[in-house]
């Protein structure tokens, strides 16, 4: 009774953002202790510090665990880092999902955890393994496939985003213009890919 009577203490001492700290950038609502820790939450959520995932669940949008990702791979071993969580690791846009997204092969069945929040695709066998590659240790696709999904999705992601993309791409020393183009061909892309490229370069 004596421990559960310090826990509840110290979690009460802690602020709003060394619980997000504490658990890698997600906080549950339920977590939360007294009517001055849900005042602050809800000005971090304001001010666009924090977003809600869903019901009960936050991330802050400043505290980045890059090691995660590597977690995350164990949850999800068929999963391929793609998308929004592929354009953060090569520093391709300044935003930060809220979620995890991995491609999976199609007709795979998975459960997920409720927590830490993971968005998967069910990809055909020939567009999940196109660009495969290995970094840190992390199942990602490569930059210029990674790119290439920025242009066969941007009517979701939105023209801004796609733009900053390829701008950020274009700026690399990296950069495999060719290979790109590679990529664009088998994803079929390549029309407007290159008409983003005769605007950018």
């Amino acid at each position: 009774m004596l421990f559960i009577t310090v826990h509840l203490c110290n979690t009460m001492k802690k602020t709003i953002v060394e619980i997000f700290e504490d658990q890698k950038g997600y906080l549950q609502a339920k977590q939360l202790s007294g009517r001055n820790q849900y005042y602050q939450l809800k000005e971090l959520v304001d001010g666009g510090e924090v977003v809600m995932i869903k019901r009960g669940l936050y991330k802050h949008t400043k505290i980045v665990v890059e090691n995660d990702w590597a977690e995350v791979g164990k949850i999800v071993p068929a999963g391929i880092l793609c998308l929004f969580s592929a354009w953060q690791f090569y520093g391709l846009t300044t935003h930060i999902p809220a979620e995890y997204h991995m491609a999976i092969p199609a007709k795979s069945r998975i459960k997920l955890p409720s927590f830490p929040p993971i968005k998967v695709y069910y990809w055909i066998a020939d567009y999940y393994i196109l660009g495969k590659s290995v970094k840190n240790g992390i199942a990602i696709y490569d930059l210029e496939r990674s790119v290439c999904d920025a242009v066969k999705f941007r009517n979701k992601i939105g023209k801004d985003l796609t733009s900053e993309v390829l701008r950020n791409y274009l700026n690399r020393n990296d950069r495999n213009i060719d290979l790109l183009i590679k990529y664009s061909k088998e994803l079929r892309v390549e029309s407007i890919l290159k008409g983003y490229l005769e605007v950018m370069l």
